[in-house]
């Protein structure tokens, strides 16, 4: 059950995070922080979903209770035009509070915009995404990320 504070400070978060989009010109909600994302996706607030390939979640890790609804698959990331519909069946509907993950951040805002296009309220992006930005070596993880800022994943 959520805390009186998560009750204050995360829904007031949540309007930070829309009016900052808003102000943007986001046809979504909006982006939030990592931390953020973890901490309305464990108490309850809000829907956690990955919109990774099924094989990123399984080789390189995954969010322990995160549903997963893939934005495009495979290798060569091939669209799912049936995102939409899989989304609305997994979190239940077009109001629920909705978190999308990816690896970066980018496909999941893109995922975002569709969400809201097709009528998603409520539907934010989890910034820096589940592995970060790539580094001038080449690297991710190194500077942002779910992984780097020590939130809770596992890898099969």
């Amino acid at each position: 059950m959520p805390s009186e504070t998560s009750e204050l400070v995360l829904p007031q978060a949540l309007e930070e995070a829309r009016e900052a989009a808003q102000q943007a010109g986001l046809p979504y909600a909006g982006g939030v922080p990592p931390q953020l994302a973890w901490q309305l996706f464990s108490s309850g607030e809000a829907l956690l979903v990955d919109v990774r390939s099924g094989e990123e979640r399984k080789f390189v890790g995954h969010v322990p209770d995160s549903l997963h609804v893939a934005w495009a698959t495979g290798t060569s990331l091939t669209r799912n035009p049936r995102f939409v519909r899989e989304l609305e069946a997994r979190v239940g509907g077009k109001e629920a509070v909705v978190l999308l993950l990816c690896r970066s951040g980018k496909r999941s805002a893109l995922a975002a915009e569709a969400a809201a296009k097709a009528g998603f309220t409520q539907v934010y992006n989890v910034l820096e995404g589940f592995e970060g930005e790539i580094d001038a070596l080449q690297h991710r993880g190194v500077a942002d990320g779910w992984r780097f800022r020590g939130l809770p994943w596992v890898q099969d």
